[in-house]
């Protein structure tokens, strides 16, 4: 049997960090808003016929084997230590050969270790008989990445990973509900262009800074937060009103609040490439996920996109990223090899 599945990763357009419990608690009101992209992650479970477990990842270039007698080992296994926890938590009772890739560079504020568990949960399940009902795979794959970063995890990148499209995430005492925004996503990607800065980042060692300071008190901290949140709500209003001035406002005035949350959320590669873009038709700037390296999406003029990718393009160690919005979510195939 072949199990094939995979996610998208996404872009965070408004109201990052404010989704890691129980930050979001104390900000009534608490959103993100991102949308899917169509660079991928993939996972891919071959059975075999005897007792063996195989896990690679083709893009660390890192692979290793074990057997199902041997299973507890990989409850600490540290190597593909995301997949391995995943591996041991569903405890299967056959042999595989599992692969795992990505579409979109490694460390680059998109959710792609998000995506990538999302998509191993989808077909870790299907291997175990749909175990889980897929309501459930969000509770989970949050939960044991939590395990593996060791600080508590954000919540917004399991959501457009397993629905697709373009969402308001809302973070309430009573529980997480995801609003899917309907938006122009055609004009969506004419204006929004997507620059890896050839700097990978570790998102988990910003943000447990930042939830240390905010549970410690720090007052300035905590009015970033309520801007933060305010952003988030604007930015739904803008879309959903097709108002792409509103949209490029609500940018402009979030960027310098998301350099003040910590220090090292930009680099002077990121701020060189935000200056050539906006010096060539960029209207704003969004850093991807934590910051401090990966990604940063421009909200371009009317127009101006081809202008935007070309200068960014030009700059040593960037990459402009090809992509859709991704209207599906998490998809799993099975067939019988």
């Amino acid at each position: 049997m072949i199990i094939e599945s995979s996610a998208p990763t996404r872009v965070d357009l408004a109201g990052g960090t404010i989704d890691i419990w129980p930050l979001y608690l104390f900000h009534p009101g608490a959103a993100t808003v991102n949308f899917a992209i169509s660079l991928r992650a993939h996972c891919r479970i071959e059975t075999r016929d005897d007792d063996r477990i195989i896990l690679e990842s083709r893009d660390r270039k890192v692979a290793f084997e074990t057997r199902l007698s041997a299973l507890e080992d990989l409850a600490g296994e540290e190597r593909l230590e995301l997949i391995s926890k995943l591996v041991y938590f569903f405890k299967p009772k056959t042999g595989f050969y599992l692969t795992a890739t990505s579409e979109a560079p490694a460390g680059a504020g998109l959710g792609g270790s998000s995506a990538l568990a999302i998509a191993c949960i989808g077909a870790l399940n299907r291997l175990a008989g749909d175990r889980y009902d897929e309501r459930k795979f969000i509770a989970l794959v949050a939960n044991i990445e939590t395990t593996v970063i060791r600080v508590p995890a954000g919540f917004q990148d399991y959501y457009p990973a397993f629905y697709g499209s373009t969402s308001c995430i809302h973070f309430r005492a009573d529980g997480i509900e995801r609003e899917a925004l309907n938006v122009d996503e055609p004009k969506l990607e004419g204006r929004i262009v997507i620059c890896y800065t050839g700097e990978p980042r570790l998102s988990g060692t910003n943000n447990w800074e930042i939830v240390k300071r905010h549970i410690d008190g720090d007052p300035v901290l905590f009015q970033l937060f309520e801007g933060i949140r305010d952003s988030a709500l604007a930015m739904r209003s803008a879309l959903l009103a097709d108002d792409w001035e509103r949209v490029r406002s609500t940018m402009r005035a979030a960027y310098p609040n998301r350099k003040r949350l910590a220090p090292g959320v930009t680099t002077s590669q990121m701020e060189t490439l935000v200056e050539k873009a906006l010096a060539n038709g960029a209207e704003a700037a969004k850093i991807c996920g934590a910051g401090g390296g990966g990604c940063i999406a421009f909200l371009c003029a009317e127009g101006r996109k081809a202008d935007v990718e070309r200068a960014l393009a030009a700059e040593q160690g960037a990459e402009v990223l090809d992509w859709k919005v991704a209207r599906e979510g998490l998809i799993i195939s099975e067939t019988n090899s």
